[in-house]
């Protein structure tokens, strides 16, 4: 691809994932990460990363008041050893392989959206998301779904506000272990920052229509379009 194709897919993944997470809480890693998977792996993760941490910060402005700050004391202790973990794997994984674990993880999120279990939240549950959402956001650029399975239950807002706060800290926490571990580079953090601007877009874009669709359409949408983007990576991370 292209240098101003690659920047073409990244900005459109940005801006329509800002928009679906702006409404339902989740849909800017489960999006972009399969997106640059299938067509741009090398951006993967910190590129996805550090786009992803401005969306959070317009999340929690907007509804801070609804942060479960108690439970957050938790899950980002624990969000450390598993973001080192994850940049360890970084290191190790091919970028053919690489892909193919950013299509599991799709396919376990789904799976965990798709789940009609409710999990106590409390200090191991918390704690254990928290661990796991490091490797997984660290190594793959998606670590909203096991959090956002404890918290799927709870009020749209709380849920909204509580995985902004997460994936802001979370998210900074990761860049950090990639850092340490000489695994972000350059090219990664121009196209992160290049295509930010999409992200306040689509968060405006994402907020204005909140009010005027079905968040269970746009969930069952989102699923569908990242279980089979999901299925594709797998598959030809098995037949490489």
């Amino acid at each position: 691809m292209t240098e101003i194709s690659t920047l073409f897919l990244l900005s459109g993944a940005v801006f329509v994932g800002s928009a679906l997470q702006s409404g339902i809480g989740l849909g800017l890693g489960l999006l972009g990460a399969p997106a640059l998977a299938l067509l741009e792996p090398s951006l993967l993760p910190g590129g996805l990363l550090i786009t992803s941490l401005v969306l959070p910060v317009l999340g929690v402005v907007s509804e801070w008041r609804q942060v479960d700050w108690r439970g957050l004391a938790w899950a980002l202790p624990a969000r450390v050893p598993g973001a080192l973990l994850g940049a360890w794997l970084v290191g190790r994984l091919a970028p053919g392989a690489l892909a193919g674990a950013v299509g599991v993880m799709v396919l376990l999120a789904v799976a965990a959206s798709l789940s009609r279990a409710r999990l106590a939240i409390g200090p191991w549950s918390l704690a254990g998301a928290g661990a796991l959402s490091g490797i997984t956001g660290t190594a793959t650029s998606i670590g909203g779904p096991p959090m956002a399975l404890l918290y799927q239950h709870e009020p749209p807002a709380r849920v909204r506000a509580t995985l902004a706060a997460f994936f802001l800290l979370g998210g900074a926490i990761s860049l950090g272990a990639l850092i340490a571990a000489g695994e972000l580079g350059g090219r990664q953090v121009g196209y992160g920052l290049a295509a930010t601007p999409l992200v306040v877009a689509g968060f405006l874009a994402g907020r204005a229509s909140r009010e005027r669709t079905d968040a269970r359409v746009l969930r069952a949408v989102l699923l569908a379009v990242v279980g089979a983007a999901g299925v594709g990576l797998v598959v030809r991370a098995l037949l490489a």
